[in-house]
């Protein structure tokens, strides 16, 4: 579904950290000096085993024909994976979950004022392109789980189509009720546009990538150069993902015998107005018959014509008819048992579906998933035992909304809450940079992990190449870290794949992984992220496929060897005490912009701008937020800090810790992200629980720490924010219990 590690997101930072003694470069975390041989020696094996022409084998083989959610050839391919699994010495099933999966009847968007224009809404194949020409199983450009609907109104050209574009339409006097609004793709995930237009009176939403940011402005298109050409189109998925992931007729329960499914008018995730793609050789005739004011400077596009906002002349015809169905969703479940801890279980997951070939999002993750499993299985066959319990996933329905992974969380929530270590996911790869996201207790972890895998292009270790890359492009404070910081920071997580479930609802600790930068394009959700696109412009010798499996690998060998499991909680710590700043930051940034709006409008220097259809327009006074009060969420900062300081310091004593203590510390330590869930969840969508990471409300895919007090102050819902800082700060003092519980065993 999503893509992250691009060089727009060159913020991410890392570090290398040895457990005790800092000088001593190849120890690791969790592991004493004699163990810490041993797994060096078993990585290095791992190593060997890794083969480039595998991935590429295979990569060829489950892109051959569409795998969407549901199809034939879907099945084929998770049939194929666990085929190849069961050779190699896993347990492996395919575990079934039915979900509602619409796919698209009767797709209409024609412009019948000023003049005429019927919309193609198809892409043009190329003979350079092998599959491109595919017609059977194709679904053609659409958003799953958009409203069924028939209407006809003027167009109004909506920017982005994000809350702040509605507050500048605002100022302009253009009210987009009872239109059809246009959006550009790009900053907030999809489905927050259709939901904003809505909210605002809409009755349907078209969505196009325009060429600025996703076309031949950014260089030759597709199949010259891998941008999207004028045919492209991005499908995707309109379920309200803030509101929660899964099959949207059973959100928050696994629909068995006695939990019945809603009924598609029930459910509160599904999109309330129709909403297409469409390419921008379809939205140029559109946004070329608008009138009405010159959009601003910010808002135009590369396409040739002038950028007007409307409404109208344009008037648009916008017709949309779903098939509704029921369908099969084929999750492939590997174990590898561990001969020590077989119940503590080391999750690891990348998706399988498609919305068409899917080469690069998801069958170039798939693959290097892959190859690391058979790689674990070889080391298996040579006597190696591993501790704990390996459990590798490749799920379906990811790409509709984190189908396969939500509906086996909610269906083995017991199980995982008591058994699930971490979970590690990646959601497809490229050429670049490394990339991480994830629980900041892991956060020194993955960074120890990636001093020790070399880039295959620079011959240094991923981090360090991160490292001079933030250098010279990062932002002033990027710089100045990456410069004067050995443990530098990773990114928190919203959501957008399937690491969704695990931390957000279940409060299992979990990393995103992958690389990018340098393997741009415009292929995203389209018929062209194909093998051949792949092969041309993304990782073509699959070198950085071979660094994602030995960065995941290990991950999982560490995890499933430590002694001690490697969570750490001085950076954690550190993270949210940021956060913390950052909020109480924003809150006085409100309260102040208020306090001198209203200082203006006492003195009688601002004018009231006349308005046709309200000429004695006023001012109002804003409303200047209140004082909350952060102290006890400070003091349980402060006590946080303490106990994470004393934890490090001791931890260099646990190794000589009786087994049974050891036993009962790593079980502290695997299930201390627990602590930070609250199960009534987050104001207006309860399914999600975390209280340091969730996804926005209007972000969609993008991250907001703190989300309830965070989210309250920008809605200036001042009892909510009162409410999150408490809940915050119950979770922290929670989450310190753990560790001092930690600390009392160690002493």
């Amino acid at each position: 579904m999503r893509h992250i590690f691009r060089k727009t997101t060159s913020y991410i930072f890392f570090f290398s950290l040895a457990l005790a003694s800092p000088g001593q470069a190849q120890q690791l975390m969790g592991f004493s000096a004699e163990s810490a041989k041993k797994e060096m020696d078993l990585e290095a094996a791992f190593d060997k085993q890794l083969q480039s022409k595998n991935l590429q084998e295979w990569m060829k083989l489950m892109t051959a024909y569409p795998h969407q959610l549901g199809s034939a050839y879907g099945l084929k391919n998770a049939l194929f994976i666990k085929d190849k699994l069961t050779s190699w010495g896993f347990e492996t099933i395919i575990d079934t979950v039915h979900v509602l999966f619409p796919t698209p009847k009767v797709r209409i968007v024609e412009l019948t004022e000023p003049t005429k224009f019927k919309a193609s809404l198809m892409e043009k194949p190329f003979k350079e392109d092998a599959t491109s020409a595919q017609t059977k199983d194709v679904l053609p450009p659409y958003h799953a789980y958009s409203a069924n609907g028939d209407v006809t109104a003027e167009l109004v050209f909506v920017n982005y189509g994000i809350p702040d574009d509605y507050e500048e339409l605002a100022k302009m006097g253009i009210d987009v009720k009872g239109k059809i609004v246009i959006a550009k793709y790009g900053n907030s995930w999809r489905g927050i546009k259709p939901k904003v237009a809505y909210e605002h009176g809409a009755i349907g939403c078209i969505i196009y990538s325009d060429p600025k940011e996703d076309g031949y402005f950014q260089g030759d298109v597709y199949p010259k150069g891998p941008y999207k050409n004028e045919t492209g189109a991005q499908r995707g998925s309109v379920v309200d993902l803030p509101q929660a992931p899964g099959d949207p007729l059973t959100n928050g329960f696994y629909a068995s015998g006695d939990k019945k499914r809603l009924t598609v008018a029930e459910a509160p995730s599904m999109m309330k107005i129709p909403v297409l793609p469409i390419s921008y050789s379809d939205a140029l005739p559109l946004l070329k018959a608008l009138g009405g004011q010159v959009a601003p400077a910010a808002w135009r596009g590369a396409l040739p014509i002038t950028y007007h906002i409307g409404p109208g002349p344009a008037k648009v015809h916008l017709k949309l008819e779903f098939n509704f169905d029921i369908v099969p969703c084929y999750n492939v479940i590997a174990t590898l048992k561990g001969s020590e801890f077989p119940d503590q279980w080391v999750l690891r997951g990348n998706h399988h579906d498609a919305w068409v070939f899917g080469a690069a999002d998801p069958v170039s993750g798939a693959v290097s998933e892959l190859e690391e499993a058979r790689a674990l299985g070889e080391l298996v066959k040579t006597g190696w035992k591993l501790k704990r319990t390996i459990v590798y996933c490749w799920w379906d329905g990811e790409e509709p909304g984190l189908l396969g992974s939500t509906e086996w969380v909610e269906k083995y929530q017991d199980i995982l809450k008591e058994k699930a270590v971490v979970y590690v996911n990646t959601d497809g790869n490229g050429r670049g940079y490394f990339g991480a996201g994830g629980s900041h207790t892991l956060e020194k972890f993955i960074n120890q992990v990636g001093r020790d895998v070399i880039d295959p292009e620079k011959g240094t270790s991923v981090i360090d190449r991160l490292r001079s890359e933030m250098i010279v492009y990062g932002n002033p404070t990027a710089k100045q870290e990456a410069r004067s910081r050995s443990d530098l920071r990773i990114v928190a997580l919203g959501s957008g794949s399937d690491y969704t479930p695990f931390i957000q609802h279940l409060g299992i600790a979990s990393l995103n992984l992958g690389f990018g930068g340098e393997d741009g394009g415009g292929d995203y959700h389209s018929i062209f992220d194909s093998y051949d696109d792949y092969i041309r412009f993304k990782d073509g010798d699959f070198a950085y496929g071979v660094a994602l499996a030995k960065t995941c690998g290990r991950s999982i060998l560490r995890f499933a060897n430590a002694e001690i499991l490697p969570f750490e909680f001085g950076n954690f710590s550190n993270t949210v005490q940021m956060y913390a700043t950052d909020v109480k930051k924003q809150l006085e940034t409100a309260r102040t912009t208020a306090e001198d709006h209203n200082k203006l409008l006492s003195e009688g220097r601002f004018e009231a701008v006349a308005d046709p259809k309200e000429p004695k327009q006023t001012i109002k006074a804003m409303v200047v937020a209140p004082y909350l009060n952060f102290a006890p969420l400070e003091n349980a900062l402060s006590k946080l800090e303490e106990s994470a300081n004393t934890f490090t310091a001791l931890l260099d004593k646990a190794g000589s810790l009786p087994a049974d203590k050891l036993t009962q510390l790593n079980q502290i330590l695997y299930k201390t992200e627990r602590y930070l869930i609250n199960q009534e969840g987050l104001p207006k969508r309860p399914w999600y629980k975390h209280q340091i990471y969730a996804p926005g409300f209007y972000t969609g895919y993008g991250v907001k720490t703190l989300p309830m007090i965070r989210e309250s102050i920008e809605q200036k819902n001042w009892p909510d924010a009162e409410i999150g800082i408490t809940r915050v700060t119950e979770a922290l003092k929670n989450f310190t219990g753990e560790i001092d519980k930690a600390v009392g065993l160690v002493k």
